[in-house]
């Protein structure tokens, strides 16, 4: 049996030419402007593009695959015209000429071209997050708790080295006879209340409880190394002066002053390693891995070990509207709290449309995300942290939260409001003082309210946090209230209660969930292929293109229809 291949033709419903009808709207002047006219022509990028495309509409990463089907699958060889590049030709195009902001300006082309259709309208975002892990080795841990162990221990020997160098002056005149003066110990801010930390850790491990975390942010400024560089030159101007020679091998005695110099270069070593350890952490994060120094280790959902070990991974968000992932966020942070924010900035920088309301679950409910969506004009549905505790009798049980109080608020004398709250044995907690707390760039006011006097009451004990008869006997209930953080929380509260907040959160937890569940269980993406923040974002950005065609091929086909929520079932 003879076929000619060019005369079999392509199934009149497969995906690639729903790819090649968007590749001829975008315009990729941007990317062929990477690309010189002088030296031997290359492959042809917006082929180059389209192969990569379409390979993870296929759930293909692996370039080896890629090039392996350039030779044998139609599809590939009609994209590629009969034409069959090489995996070297793959990396570059990949690493080389595709850059971040390239691939944003593509997909978001191809964005404007979905909201020109009707499919979307950039008006509201879905936003979820996953952990997948990165492309480092598992084992590689550097935490900040112990560098700071470790530093302490360290400050503790130079401590010791500058008392023998100042004895060493001392004893044989050299400060006289070379004009150098007694050096003091530098400071690193900080440093007591670690030791304070690392104390009571020995303490408590005497007593077999749970260590306390010593994850204090310490900054080693320039002082430190520098100081210790001085030293250094100092003990080499004696050594020149007084003819000592540095010697080694065995069987050598070495002479104080080359023990002393030794140990300085031994211990500014050390110190910059750790300087070089905290910048690499940042004051973001208390870990990352040694083969990818932006990746942070998390608690995962697989567990290899089976016994809660954390892996390197990366924090990935996603916003969606009808199926479509609108924006990709990739993040070193374990939490998804500062995420939000990034992604809305984006969102307006973007694609220039005003958004009107986003929903999100409640990894994303905080003070500065709630002022920063109302400071905006953006509607919030996001669930609060404690929406599923407030169905339980358990929440209202709690006679020493305030929102268990009455609140009454009255007029003085001279016409202004004043608030207290009669507690549940009658007695009024009267304000006291203002507080304030910060929080890197964020400040947070609480109002501070007393009962003057607690002595006599029955329910103390239930009112008192970590009630203690024997030290907790005179003491009254003092409790703090974030009004403006209380009054975010009742507003989106309220909006999640809505009908269409319930139509939003059963969008999201269907829409993001669902793609979650495709990116790890049917397309097997659990861990990176490439190293560094920037590349993997590189990598979901091709992986996100291939999927929204596939997507939007499958509404063009009519098997994927816009998503309707269920109105008439009870949503909690």
């Amino acid at each position: 049996m003879n076929f000619n291949l060019y005369h079999i033709g392509l199934p009149e419903d497969d995906a690639v030419y729903t790819l090649k009808k968007v590749l001829e709207e975008l315009n990729f002047d941007q990317l062929i402007a990477r690309y010189s006219n002088k030296g031997r022509k290359g492959y042809n990028p917006i082929m180059m593009y389209a192969l990569i495309i379409y390979a993870n509409m296929r759930g293909i990463r692996s370039v080896d695959k890629i090039v392996e089907l350039c030779e044998r699958d139609i599809c590939f060889m009609w994209l590629a015209k009969g034409e069959r590049p090489k995996r070297d030709a793959f990396y570059y195009f990949m690493n080389d000429k595709a850059t971040n902001y390239i691939m944003e300006n593509l997909h978001y082309q191809f964005v404007k071209i979905l909201e020109k259709e009707g499919l979307i309208t950039l008006k509201s975002l879905f936003i979820d997050g996953t952990k997948i892990e990165a492309n480092a080795n598992r084992y590689t841990f550097v935490w900040r708790g112990s560098i700071n162990y470790h530093l302490s221990n360290l400050i503790f020997s130079i401590e010791k080295l500058y008392e023998r160098y100042n004895k060493l002056l001392v004893k044989n005149g050299y400060d006289g006879k070379y004009n150098l003066c007694k050096e003091d110990m530098f400071v690193i801010e900080g440093m007591d209340k670690v030791r304070e930390v690392i104390e009571k850790n020995k303490k408590r491990k005497l007593s077999k409880k749970k260590k306390i975390s010593n994850n204090k942010i310490i900054k080693i400024s320039n002082i430190c190394p520098i100081k210790l560089l001085d030293l250094r030159a100092n003990l080499t101007k004696i050594a020149k002066g007084e003819d000592i020679s540095f010697v080694s091998g065995k069987g050598q005695k070495k002479p104080e002053l080359q023990k002393i110099y030794e140990k300085v270069q031994e211990c500014g070593n050390r110190i910059m390693k750790y300087k070089k350890s905290f910048e690499s952490m940042g004051d973001d994060r208390n870990s990352y891995s040694k083969t990818d120094v932006e990746a942070t280790f998390m608690r995962m959902k697989e567990d290899h070990m089976l016994n809660g070990q954390l892996k390197p991974a990366y924090n990935v968000q996603i916003a969606v509207e009808n199926y479509f992932i609108i924006h990709t966020y990739v993040s070193s942070d374990r939490t998804d709290y500062n995420t939000l924010i990034p992604i809305i900035e984006k969102h307006h920088e973007m694609t220039g449309v005003k958004l009107e309301d986003t929903t999100a679950d409640s990894g994303y409910c905080s003070e500065k995300n709630l002022l920063y969506l109302k400071n905006n004009g953006i509607e919030s549905y996001i669930k609060l942290q404690e929406h599923e505790k407030k169905k339980t009798k358990k929440y209202y049980q709690q006679i020493g939260k305030h929102y268990n109080m009455k609140r009454i608020e009255k007029a003085d004398t001279n016409g202004d409001n004043k608030v207290y709250y009669i507690c549940h044995d009658d007695r009024e907690l009267k304000f006291i003082r203002l507080e304030t707390r910060r929080e890197k760039d964020f400040l947070r006011t609480y109002k501070v309210y007393e009962c003057k006097d607690c002595s006599g009451c029955k329910y103390k004990s239930e009112c008192l946090y970590n009630y203690d008869e024997d030290k907790d006997l005179e003491k009254n209930k003092v409790m703090k209230i974030n009004e403006n953080w209380e009054e975010l929380k009742k507003q989106s509260e309220k909006n999640i209660l809505s009908e269409k907040g319930i139509k939003n959160r059963q969008i999201r937890s269907i829409q993001t969930e669902g793609h979650f569940g495709d990116i790890k269980e049917n397309d097997g993406i659990r861990k990176f292929n490439h190293r560094s923040k920037k590349k993997v974002y590189k990598e979901m950005m091709f992986y996100i293109m291939g999927r929204n065609l596939n997507k939007y091929h499958r509404f063009l086909q009519g098997t994927l229809k816009k998503f309707e929520p269920k109105t008439t079932e009870k949503i909690a």
